[in-house]
This record gives C-alpha cells, structure tokens and sequence, in this order.
C-alpha cells in the first residue's frame, strides 16, 4: 500500500521541517522509530554527521548503521536491533535462458515478501520507511530498486 505524502508526514510539518531540505533519512528514522521530526533530526546530526539543509551522506549512513548491527539503535528512550539484509532477502532469483541470474527487488516485490516488519530503505540517493507492508514516503517512487535494506526491530 502507497500513503500520500500528508497521511503520515503532516505531523514532521515543525519550524525545523519548513526550513530543511534533503531530509528524507531524517523522516525515515521518525517514521521507522516513531519519534518526532525534532528528535531523529537530531539523532542524525549526532549519529550520522548529518549538517542542516545538505541531507546526510551515504557512507555516513552506512557506516553508522553497521555500528549499529553490534551495540542496537537508540533513539528517544527507545531501543532497536539493527539488521543489514543480505542478497537472499534484497534479490530475486530468475531463470533466463537456461542461466539463474540475481536482479534487485523493486520496492513493490520487497514490499509483498515482508508484509510485517520495519525497514529503513535507500533507493537512488534516497531513503524512505517501510513498515508492516505500508510504504512511508512522501514521493511516489513505487519501481525504484533497492539499494540497502535494514530492519529495525524493537
């Protein structure tokens, strides 16, 4: 199921919010956590070196959530495990021609074969939330493919 952009996101709608920019990571904690814009705008400044209106960076991303693989995720008194999917759980497996070959999942085939969980999601320069089936984004990007997939479990 896609959400419009307002049935979710109308409540990250604070001063901090109006004045950012590439903040999807910053919307895809708050979403993937529960907690406000104000906490995980934060919680990436401080975790993921995320500086105001130049979104956060790639490797900053990846590598802070690695850490988090060992030692959890915690965000506003709430405490996560955090879980890098591997290439079984983020591919589809085809037969083309007598060969097997491996493709990314597109967001919607990942989104039918995890219809309960959290997942923090990067697509092309982009992150959004999929959490229990609903895809949480505030742009319709339904056939990109998955870059990285990490699932937070409470």
């Amino acid at each position: 199921m896609y959400l419009s952009s307002n049935s979710k996101y109308s409540s990250f709608n604070c001063s901090i919010a109006k004045a950012e920019k590439n903040d999807c990571v910053v919307r895809s904690v708050a979403s993937a956590t529960g907690v406000s814009y104000r906490t995980a705008h934060q919680f990436c400044k401080d975790v993921f070196g995320r500086e105001d209106r130049k979104g956060t960076k790639n490797v900053m991303l990846t590598s802070g959530l690695l850490k988090m693989e060992e030692n959890g995720m915690k965000i506003d008194n709430k405490e996560f495990s955090v879980r890098k999917l591997g290439k079984v759980e983020t591919k589809n497996k085809y037969k083309l021609k007598g060969d097997i070959i491996w493709r990314k999942k597109t967001l919607k085939s990942f989104v039918k074969d995890n219809p309960k969980g959290t997942f923090l999601v990067m697509v092309a320069k982009h992150a959004l939330t999929i959490k229990d089936g609903e895809l949480l984004d505030w742009d319709r990007i339904s056939s990109n493919l998955l870059e990285r997939l990490w699932r937070l479990m409470s």
